[in-house]
């Protein structure tokens, strides 16, 4: 349970924003255009969850029309984009998503040319921009489309900020086309891990990363890292809370369309309800409702109206 103070958090979200696609089943010439990337679902979320936080999203977009829109879609959820650095030469990442009939996701991306590369590579925004906030959220996604030399640079600045005050919360989330080998993968997400004050790792993640086969293994390397607080996301069957909390039981969602955003949208609510200063319980019971209801829709992103 974190202690509430009377100034509201301020909360970066750092990653890559992208254009989303989302193919109709019923009319297979249609795409529905949104925008969305796994840390841009959790800022939104973590906004609409805590009005009163700060939350400021971090990251690079071209001067094209689509990064113009996205910009503003940013703005009308009430995120701060004093911190979204443009570049002339490059454009947002684009994906599309399509869904099987159990409502699990998969993925094509063109993000090659996408601007968010160059972060912390290319200013504005600067490692020093993000002093201020009480908490960096990050995940194994935004550390992954980085350059080497800026992943190594925001690696060696986190222990400053934390002995500073600051937090880090990190979601280990697993695209292995985004890494050059997966020893990599491995080292970079260990340092991060070995730095986390909120961990929000899912099984089949760190499964599938650490080439582990059973939960107890993961649980068991997490605490060899120094990870003592934050959620196991385990799907249907609930969280864990990583401090040793009794939770549960959850229910499983009533329907699943699409788990597009599942993981993010549990992130937001989770950290929404620590910043409030709620118990670990609560915390957690936040975070598998919310993703119950995110994933009984298409797309990484409910209607405002549906999040309440």
């Amino acid at each position: 349970m974190e202690a509430p103070s009377n100034a509201p958090p301020r909360v970066a979200c750092i990653g890559e924003a992208m254009v989303e696609l989302a193919l109709d089943d019923v009319a297979p010439d249609v795409a529905r255009v949104g925008f969305a990337g796994d840390t841009l679902n959790t800022a939104v979320y973590l906004k609409r969850a805590l009005p009163e936080a700060h939350v400021a999203y971090v990251t690079r977009l071209g001067t094209d029309r689509f990064s113009e829109r996205m910009i503003s879609f940013m703005q009308a959820e009430g995120l701060a984009t004093d911190l979204v650095g443009r570049s002339h030469e490059r454009v947002p990442g684009l994906y599309a998503i399509t869904t099987d009939r159990a409502g699990e996701r998969s993925f094509t991306y063109w993000r090659d040319r996408s601007a968010a590369r160059q972060l912390f590579e290319v200013e504005p925004p600067a490692l020093e921009d993000l002093a201020g906030f009480d908490l960096v959220f990050l995940s194994a996604i935004s550390l992954a489309i980085m350059s080497a030399e800026a992943r190594a640079a925001l690696l060696e600045w986190l222990p400053a900020y934390r002995a500073g005050g600051g937090r880090l919360a990190f979601d280990s989330n697993w695209r292995p086309a985004l890494w050059p080998d997966r020893p990599t993968a491995r080292a970079i997400i260990e340092a991060a891990w070995r730095q986390t004050d909120i961990a929000l790792p899912s099984l089949d993640d760190e499964l599938a990363i650490f080439g582990e086969r059973q939960e107890g293994e993961v649980l068991a390397r997490l605490r060899e890292f120094g990870v003592r607080s934050g959620a196991l996301k385990r799907g249907a069957a609930g969280p864990l809370a990583l401090d040793g909390t009794p939770a549960g039981p959850f229910a499983p969602a009533t329907r699943v369309i699409d788990s597009t955003a599942a993981g993010d949208s549990f992130n937001a609510a989770y950290l929404a309800a620590r910043l409030r200063g709620l118990s670990e319980a609560e915390c957690l019971a936040a975070g598998h409702a919310l993703a119950a209801r995110v994933v009984g829709a298409r797309g990484a992103i409910l209607p405002r109206e549906e999040t309440g």
